[in-house]
């Protein structure tokens, strides 16, 4: 009975509140000529703060057209603006800025979801030995991180060089599908000396901060070396995580002036692995079994990062200046 009072106080104070929120919504929009969507535009500088709240309100109105405005095809938004201004009973001709708003708003929230979409076909895709292209651009991270040696066959123990588990790296993107190959050669591609670097400090771990003697004591203290390409592949499952909660709504929205692509995704791995060895260096582990452990820590860090509005992870990724004039 208790049980049932309490679930029935819970309803009752959840449709009053929500009515008590429409009320008021209504008095503001009274008071000010405005409605949500404009206060929220006119207010709310460009980038995340905006366009989470944008796809608040959208979710949370009442009328189905505004709600479903979130999910249309990226070639329907200048539509789907239309029916907006319309239903809201805005004029565009006076209020020409709140269109490019919206439409840009609107970019971002379709695109995020799509991007998702796009990372999850490429995670759902099993590396295939007998496609040429899935050889191809295992062979490219081969030659992008390890240049001045050459592959002496494709089935070899070269591979635990760069941090594979054994002779054939394909058994080794199971968990996480092409969307694992796709991230590495990514980042020995185009941020090839920070790869090879961490590459390089992976099999042979340094303090630079410490002198030629401590580090000499250290090092038969500790095993702080890992696996590169295992880490690689680690840490894009936990940007594949941080992507489908939600969580990179921050940066994305932040950084990308319009839809977020494959390209950002990529990108903000670039910056996790970066990010996580030197994490994984501060953090001075006794041996590899503590990889779950710093992993963990290090992704609460990052959460806690993404809970600011105006947190971009990497801004010098920022795809163009243009946001500001949004």
């Amino acid at each position: 009975a208790s049980s049932f009072a309490r679930m029935f106080v819970q309803v009752c104070l959840y449709f009053y509140c929500k009515c008590l929120w429409r009320c008021l919504k209504f008095v503001v929009r009274k008071l000010t000529g405005q409605c949500e969507l404009q206060r929220i535009c006119y207010n709310t500088k460009p980038g995340a703060a905006r366009t989470m709240k944008i796809e608040a309100s959208l979710k949370g109105s009442k009328s189905k057209r505004l709600q479903t405005s979130v999910n249309v095809h990226p070639d329907a938004i200048e539509k789907t603006i239309d029916d907006i201004m319309e239903l809201k009973r805005i004029n565009p001709d006076i209020n020409p800025q709140l269109g490019v708003s919206l439409q840009a708003c609107l970019l971002q929230i379709v695109g995020y979801r799509n991007l998702i979409a796009e990372v999850e076909k490429l995670r759902r895709e099993p590396y295939d030995s007998e496609n040429p292209q899935h050889e191809e651009m295992l062979l490219k991270l081969w030659k992008c991180l390890k240049p001045n040696s050459p592959l002496k066959a494709r089935i070899s123990k070269q591979w635990c060089e760069i941090g594979f588990q054994g002779d054939d790296p394909k058994t080794d993107f199971r968990g996480m599908g092409l969307l694992g190959l796709y991230n590495l050669v990514y980042f020995a591609e185009w941020d090839t000396e920070i790869a090879q670097q961490v590459l390089t400090d992976s099999l042979h771990p340094k303090y630079s901060q410490l002198s030629k003697a401590e580090w000499e004591k250290k090092k038969f203290d500790k095993a702080i070396g890992y696996s590169f390409a295992i880490v690689g592949i680690n840490i894009t499952d936990l940007a594949y995580n941080l992507l489908v909660s939600g969580a990179l709504k921050t940066h994305f929205y932040n950084v990308a002036p319009e839809a977020p692509t494959l390209t950002h995704f990529q990108q903000t791995f670039c910056y996790l692995m970066h990010e996580f060895h030197k994490f994984w260096i501060d953090e001075d582990p006794l041996d590899i079994m503590e990889f779950n452990r710093v992993r963990e820590k290090f992704y609460k860090r990052i959460l806690r990062q993404l809970q600011n509005p105006e947190m971009a992870l990497c801004p010098h990724f920022a795809a163009s200046e243009n946001l500001i004039n949004m």
